[in-house]
């Protein structure tokens, strides 16, 4: 009977959950949001921090089993179906220097990001990881498949999504208006690169792409997918190196967890790359992956109070331009330099 209860109330929470990402996916079909390539993902994370602040202590406390749930295991499952979006054929298409440029994005903008987050700043480890993670990868999508890793509090999530949307936007404006100006001299190809390489989002990329021509959002989305991929070997190597410094509880004995979620989403990225099914099937999948993230974006906002975020400071904030800095400058060079 309790398991029976249980269930029950993890089906109202995810539908109250449900409802939350259905008017964020219904906002941000107009043409304002639009034009700003701003997702249903922001929007629901936005609406569920509203929540949270002003009307969650008047809803009743068997929701919140559903609302974890949500930030748990329908955001696995959204990481999974992200596959649908890849093939293994995006790597072909720009050759090794542009899966090394993605590498080197991902794996040294992490790097430096948690050295500065850490060492210099002194902010949260958890905050630390997730912001760098953010703005290294995919931006919302990775700090959400870095929470299933990292098993952090919500609201560091919050944090960690609230400042990549930012600066992520700002690039996304940016980028066209200096590339448009001459200030940067790259190539279409070499610009293309550039911007898959260093904006956050998959959406950024497409905005700031789409305004400069088909030859550089092109390479611009390969480049960005390809990164997506690199999110696999990263949350493994992030799995393993919490376990060897014992990163939670320093007299826990280590014990291997593999993320199967990231797993399954090589699995399905092979199975896409197959070509079995229609493009309006994977059209179909692709809305049903955008409706379970902005859920589990929704649940986030609904666990994260305005309290904790006064309690952390500027540092995030100051971590995450100095990754902006970072990924336009660096990137730049690696663009310019390692991509004919």
């Amino acid at each position: 009977m309790k398991s029976y209860n249980n269930f029950i109330n993890i089906f109202y929470g995810v539908l109250f959950v449900g409802f939350f990402a259905f008017i964020a996916t219904f906002i941000a079909d107009f043409d304002f949001f639009k034009n700003l390539a701003i997702s249903p993902l922001i929007i629901g994370i936005v609406l569920g921090i509203i929540y949270a602040n002003s009307l969650k202590h008047k809803f009743p406390d068997f929701l919140q089993n559903g609302i974890v749930f949500c930030t748990k295991n329908i955001l696995r499952f959204g990481i999974i179906l992200y596959g649908f979006r890849l093939t293994f054929q995006n790597l072909q298409e720009v050759g090794f220097s542009g899966i090394f440029i993605a590498f080197c994005v991902v794996f040294f903008t992490f790097i430096f990001g948690y050295f500065i987050g850490v060492k210099v700043l002194k902010l949260d480890r958890e905050i630390t990881i997730l912001c760098s993670a953010g703005s290294s990868i995919c931006g919302a999508a990775a700090v959400m498949a870095t929470q299933g890793v990292l098993k952090n509090e919500s609201y560091k999530s919050a944090i960690a999504v609230s400042f990549v949307v930012i600066f992520g936007t700002i690039a996304m404006f940016l980028y066209p208006f200096i590339y448009k100006l001459g200030v940067i001299d790259l190539s279409s190809s070499q610009m293309g690169v550039y911007i898959g390489a260093t904006l956050h989002e998959v959406a950024h990329v497409v905005g700031a792409s789409t305004a400069l021509g088909e030859i550089v959002s092109k390479d611009a989305i390969i480049v960005k997918m390809i990164r997506v991929i690199f999110i696999v070997p990263f949350l493994i190597l992030l799995s393993l190196w919490l376990i060897k410094t014992r990163f939670h509880n320093k007299n826990e004995k280590s014990k291997v967890i593999i993320p199967w979620f990231a797993v399954m989403f090589i699995v399905v990225v092979g199975f896409n790359s197959f070509g079995l099914l229609s493009q309006n099937m994977i059209a179909n999948i692709n809305f049903v992956d955008n409706f379970t993230l902005t859920m589990a974006m929704s649940a986030l906002g609904i666990e994260t109070s305005f309290d904790k975020f006064k309690n952390v400071g500027m540092k995030p904030f100051y971590l995450s331009l100095i990754l902006f800095i970072w990924l336009m400058v660096v990137g730049y060079f690696l663009a310019k330099f390692f991509f004919k």
